[in-house]
């Protein structure tokens, strides 16, 4: 049968539409780029199609595999960038999938040494913009390097000796120092579901990322039932994931550990740098901070700046990004607004010459008053370190209370509180890792081994930006222990209307979707009391003695509504993210025995406090 000539035209124009919505938006050149010592890694570089001009190169350093072939569309994360044209690289790390060399899943860096057999994650990345500029045809000279997480760290690590060729740095939700802080360790705490499945994940098999195979639904109880620390080499990886078995083997701020803070040798901002931060990042909150603050030393070109919002860990490169959780953000999808109004402007101004160089040092997505904020300078001056006070009777006051009287409560080491709901899925993949700072903490309030402070309702909005931390004063019958503390906006009972009638009630499973009084954390974080002296040699405590435990709580920028209540929970268990302190003093927890994990009466006197940096 014959089409007719109006028919068949409109088919022929159709069939070329989807084969032009099937043709790849790259041209992908797979090349083998030599280090110093000789080991190759696997690069792939792709120029976007229809753009002959020289461009700027956008490179991309990760442990986690490189493009195979080249998309059909433009992904989300890159649609704002790829409006100004770049050759895009992305590299996998030495000794990952086809790369040569050997994965250390290591941030340490001697700058001292010029041998060429010390090799680094910022040697590696010298050595790939060398070979970058000098053999890509039509580069206009220019790179700029930037990437999320393990791709942040590479990216950030740059900052320590630039190429030439170097001209911005993004660093995102970089980790820092993994003793002290992000993924790892939360001030010498172990966390111990993610430190243990991460290194599973990326040292298990040197071609592909590997997830543990649990045996047991719950990982709640697959901890439990686990038991403690070293049982994980003896009666699973037998040593055979070298990342694991440093960190079991280096306990304490030790001079290994040192090392790995690899921030600690920013000199300033040797090239201009775009820190970017996610208020409930699960995984990195911390090291953009400790980046930015470093760089900021010694910035006469004002090119370090700060960028945080309201975002998961990386979820700014999200197709949509209106909401986090529950909480809506007033009608922005911050995703894409920091996609075109921030990132894409850095880039575009470094690399292709072109707009303005940015005139601000942070900006922030204020939560609460759902808004963009534009500060010239962090932190910024105008505030008021003011104290809410922990009272015996559960109320958070901003009264000093003038009886140091106490409430006490039993940590049991045997009945952990969960970090979040339970059942609780692997870290990866997907599941709920990754918003699990943001879930509503009624789940714990309650219990008897977590103390509750509440305020009164606001009679006003108060503005906290900057850094917050709390100061405890307690005491443990034992001589270890842990103190959590959770800063929480706690909702009005009538934050918004029901989406059912009456008569007609809730869905099933609806009634739990309301911000109606949801308790969302703000901050949340921990402190073991064998570091609380020294980082490097911990010290028992002495039983029933109050000590001060002053635990930092990051920075933020957040409104807290009027009508809205401030809540603070304090507990002693956080489990399975962080291990469980036996409570019973120990030389290394990660060697402790079954019989070593006691009860004990935590005690939290009055006079302990939050600080708040309030806004005058």
């Amino acid at each position: 049968m014959r089409l007719r000539p109006h028919i068949a035209a409109i088919v022929f124009g159709m069939a070329l539409q989807s084969a032009a919505a099937q043709s790849p938006v790259f041209t992908l050149e797979e090349v083998m780029i030599p280090m110093r010592d000789g080991a190759r890694l696997q690069t792939a570089v792709m120029r976007q199609v229809g753009r002959s001009e020289p461009l700027p190169i956008l490179l991309r350093r990760t442990p986690y595999g490189v493009p195979q072939s080249s998309p059909t569309s433009m992904p989300a994360a890159q649609k704002e960038l790829a409006e100004d044209g770049y050759i895009w690289v992305v590299q996998n790390l030495r000794g990952r999938f086809k790369s040569e060399g050997t994965f250390l899943l290591s941030s340490q860096v001697d700058l001292t040494n010029a041998s060429p057999k010390n090799v680094n994650e910022t040697t590696d990345a010298y050595d790939t913009i060398d070979w970058l500029v000098k053999n890509i045809p039509n580069n206009n000279g220019k790179v700029g390097i930037y990437g999320v997480s393990y791709d942040g760290l590479t990216a950030g690590m740059t900052l320590l000796k630039p190429h030439p060729s170097l001209k911005a740095i993004s660093e995102q939700a970089s980790p820092a120092d993994q003793w002290m802080n992000d993924d790892n360790h939360r001030f010498g705490a172990l966390r111990e579901s993610y430190a243990f499945e991460y290194a599973v994940y990326e040292q298990a098999d040197k071609f592909k990322n590997t997830h543990f195979d649990f045996d047991i639904y719950d990982g709640y109880e697959w901890y439990l039932k686990l038991g403690p620390v070293s049982n994980i080499n003896a009666k699973y990886l037998h040593g055979s994931i070298p990342a694991w078995n440093e960190i079991v083997d280096h306990p304490d701020y030790d001079i290994h550990n040192k090392r790995e803070a690899w921030y600690t040798q920013i000199t300033g901002s040797t090239v201009p740098n775009l820190n970017v931060a996610g208020f409930w990042d699960q995984e990195d909150p911390w090291g953009p901070w400790q980046i930015f603050h470093r760089a900021a030393r010694n910035d006469p070109d004002h090119t370090n700046l700060m960028v945080a919002g309201p975002w998961f860990h990386g979820s700014w490169h999200q197709p949509v990004n209106d909401s986090i959780g529950l909480i809506p953000l007033g009608g922005h999808a911050t995703a894409r607004e920091f996609r075109e109004q921030i990132e894409a402007p850095f880039f575009r101004y470094y690399l292709h010459g072109k707009g303005a160089k940015p005139a601000w040092q942070g900006k922030m997505f204020q939560t609460g008053s759902n808004s963009w904020k534009t500060y010239p300078s962090w932190p910024i001056q105008n505030i008021s370190h003011t104290n809410l006070y922990l009272r015996a009777d559960g109320v958070l006051s901003f009264e000093k209370p003038s009886s140091a009287a106490y409430r006490a409560y039993v940590s049991d080491p045997a009945n952990p509180v969960p970090y979040r709901m339970r059942p609780i899925s692997p870290t990866y993949p997907n599941g709920d890792w990754r918003r699990w700072e943001v879930a509503d903490q009624r789940f714990v309030d309650g219990r008897p081994d977590v103390l509750t402070y509440t305020s009164a309702p606001l009679d006003h909005d108060i503005t906290v930006t900057g850094a917050v931390a709390a100061r405890l004063l307690a005491s443990t019958s034992g001589t270890d222990a842990d103190f959590v503390v959770k800063l929480i906006d706690v909702y009005p009972d009538k934050a918004q209307e029901n989406a059912w009638s009456a008569d007609a009630g809730p869905a099933p499973d609806a009634y739990a979707r309301s911000l109606n009084g949801y308790q969302l954390p703000i901050a949340m974080e921990v402190r073991r009391g064998r570091y609380l002296a020294s980082y490097e040699t911990p010290r028992a405590l002495v039983p029933n003695r109050p000590m001060t435990w002053d635990v930092p709580l990051r920075e933020h920028d957040h409104v807290f509504l009027k009508g809205h209540r401030i809540m603070v929970q304090v507990q002693s268990t956080w489990f399975p993210v962080i291990d469980r302190n036996p409570q019973t003093f120990v030389p290394s927890i990660y060697k402790a025995a079954a019989g070593d994990f006691v009860k004990a009466t935590q005690r939290v006197y009055g006079g302990s406090y939050i600080t708040l940096p309030v806004v005058r």
